[in-house]
């Protein structure tokens, strides 16, 4: 697929997720089903708002999908790991969307992401096997640790991206950085549907950055973001373990520093403070950065730093070894969570508000 075809489909999914987004926003509106609603102490917007985002973006995906399929003349020779992927994407959005109508405790959320991340492991035996020469003595082979590593990794990162979702555009933003990043890095973007992903995201973020008009806009829901954590989380695992693509696993780990340091920063800290992980706060990174900007300046902050990662990690894949690369990450994550955390709570201490 050339460049100018990944551009055709871009601008397909994009138009099928615009008027899909537009339909389903007004189905709930006018049937009051599947709206949040403000309620001034975690949910801050000023009206209500359908969560219609995921299952709009889910849908215009498979739309767009099998316009792609019959066009090529490619029925019957889907590749079986796009096959599942969005098998497991619709039956993670019908069980997300009931946690969006009545609320899922955490163990059952995890429950769901670990049997969905399972099915996609044993149905296309695609699993993080290797994490490359990351300690200088070889590439590092988990063997039969890889299964629950794979596990961890995907359930982390779809935590990660559903726990980034406090601000209009964020956990969208971040994916489709982090998408674009892994497909053209990898090329998974030339011989794969994910440009279909990212259009339907594009879609989206026409009603949910209220481009459209403030009265209407749209929110992902817990399905939508855990939907996207998910397709960012497999593509990651394909593109750098797949013997097709040239691409180090260390180098994913950039792609999704952002959204992944939030989350591990967020579960030690309330850990420390005695209270569970999966409570609710306004001690994101986006929360802190409104310290000192708007929510549009927030997104625009990170969404820049996660570019800013992406391009040089891509750098030192080029020019340094993935040990080189593991050790920067590593320094990198020691800096984020000194101003992040320590930095900040002298400041606090010291009485400064804006931190």
């Amino acid at each position: 697929m050339n460049l100018n075809i990944i551009i055709d489909y871009l601008i397909l999914s994009i138009i099928a997720s615009f008027a899909i987004n537009m339909i389903l926003r007004n189905i709930a509106k006018s049937n009051k089903i599947l709206v949040d609603i403000p309620d001034k102490s975690r949910k801050f917007h000023k009206r209500a708002t359908p969560l219609t985002g995921g299952v709009s973006i889910i849908i215009a995906a498979l739309i767009s999908g099998k316009l792609y399929v019959d066009f090529n003349g490619l029925s019957g020779y889907v590749p079986i790991f796009t096959f599942n992927l969005m098998i497991a994407s619709v039956i993670l959005v019908a069980l997300f969307l009931f946690d969006d109508f009545k609320g899922l405790n955490a163990y059952a959320r995890l429950g769901i992401q670990s049997a969905l991340t399972l099915f996609m492991i044993f149905s296309t035996d695609t699993y993080i096997s290797n994490l490359g020469n990351i300690l200088g003595f070889g590439d590092l082979e988990l063997g039969l640790f890889s299964i629950p590593f794979t596990v961890f990794c995907v359930v982390g990162i779809m935590n990660a991206f559903n726990m980034i979702d406090g601000i209009n555009g964020l956990c969208s933003g971040c994916a489709m950085v982090a998408l674009l990043f892994i497909g053209f890095s990898s090329s998974l973007i030339y011989d794969s549907m994910l440009v279909l992903l990212i259009g339907s995201m594009i879609g989206f973020l026409f009603f949910n950055l209220r481009i459209v008009g403030k009265k209407r806009a749209v929110f992902l829901g817990d399905h939508g973001s855990n939907m996207i954590g998910f397709w960012v989380a497999w593509s990651a695992v394909y593109a750098s373990q797949s013997t097709i693509y040239e691409i180090q696993p260390i180098t994913m780990i950039w792609f999704v520093a952002i959204p992944l340091l939030d989350c591990l920063g967020l579960i030690v800290s309330r850990r420390s403070r005695g209270i569970s992980w999966t409570t609710p706060g306004r001690d994101h990174i986006h929360h802190k950065l409104m310290n000192r900007f708007s929510p549009e300046g927030t997104l625009l902050v990170i969404l820049l730093i996660c570019f800013v990662l992406g391009s040089f990690a891509l750098l030192i894949e080029r020019y340094y070894s993935a040990q080189t690369s593991f050790a920067l990450f590593i320094i990198f994550a020691g800096i984020y969570y000194f101003f992040a955390y320590y930095y900040q709570n002298i400041r606090i201490k010291n009485g400064v508000k804006n931190v």
